[in-house]
């Protein structure tokens, strides 16, 4: 693992927009959660996504010099955690900085390795993720914590008031709607909007971490496509597989509705709000297709 202590600044894999001289350096391995780190720090804090490409697979990624440089020049770093970016903490741990913040969102929430890593599509750890931060802020810039506070406010009671609101609509709309994803991505999700998600469990984790699916969960959820069970096919486009794909094609001729769904940012110069507002406005018109509803 990279250890680079004492390099100057590297370039930014996703550099924000300028932040006034003095700002809190911040570096966040997601861009998902990156997004929310540059809303809540507003122009006091510099913050760098590190996984930020909408077209390859966030499990996969390998760091870089580039990586291991904003790491050691960083005075707050967030990662995932729970298993889903393992080579930040090894990153941390080679560029050991005094003073350095970290938040490592599986443990705030509650989640290790093996659990379901995708803690940014649950709205309610989403707010404490968010939370969290604001207090890190404070913590490391005193002087601005009633700045970091009123960014705060903005960002829960504004810029999340769509996203917000297309879940209630869903939530209540689409109560018990049976559908399916391919993987445990959509699970947290599914569970916020109410719809019952009849997927096969073992399907979606052994699709989430890269593992075969078992003939008995591929053979279930066939016949639910075969049997039209399902009401609309979720699938990750990210992290699409052969197995997916067949299943992707078997949902269309089935006239099933589907919907891509993305881990990171898509665009990856999207706002968090505005990603997912954009999916769940997918999610809500194939619904609205399949139940007439």
């Amino acid at each position: 693992m990279f250890a680079l202590i004492g390099c100057g600044n590297g370039a930014a894999s996703a550099p924000s927009t300028p932040a006034r001289s003095g700002a809190l350096q911040v570096v966040v391995a997601e861009n998902f959660w990156g997004s929310i780190a540059k809303q809540e720090g507003g122009d006091r804090a510099n913050v760098t996504s590190i996984v930020v490409n909408p077209n390859a697979d966030p499990h996969a990624y390998e760091p870089t010099t580039a990586d291991a440089r904003l790491m050691a020049n960083a005075k707050y770093v967030v990662y995932n955690g729970a298993g889903y970016d393992p080579w930040a903490p090894k990153l941390l741990a080679a560029n050991p900085v005094g003073g350095r913040r970290v938040l490592e969102v599986g443990k705030l929430i509650g989640k290790k390795e093996g659990d379901n890593p995708h803690m940014w599509y649950a709205p309610s750890y989403v707010a404490r993720v968010a939370a969290q931060i604001t207090t890190d802020y404070k913590r490391l810039d005193p002087p601005d914590a009633a700045y970091f506070e009123r960014r705060h406010a903005n960002f829960m009671n504004v810029a999340l008031k769509p996203y917000s609101a297309e879940i209630s609509l869903i939530s209540q709309k689409y109560h018990g709607v049976p559908v399916s994803a391919t993987e445990s991505i959509f699970v947290y999700l599914a569970q916020t909007l109410k719809l019952n998600l009849i997927t096969p469990p073992g399907f979606m984790k052994a699709m989430s971490e890269g593992t075969g699916p078992t003939a008995q969960d591929k053979s279930t959820f066939d016949h639910q496509i075969a049997s039209k069970e399902i009401k609309v096919f979720v699938y990750n486009s990210q992290n699409a597989t052969p197995d997916t794909n067949a299943l992707e094609a078997k949902a269309k001729a089935q006239h099933i509705p589907v919907v891509p769904i993305t881990e990171t940012l898509q665009p990856a110069g999207a706002t968090f709000q505005a990603w997912q507002t954009s999916q769940l406005r997918a999610l809500a018109a194939a619904l609205h297709r399949a139940t007439r509803r």
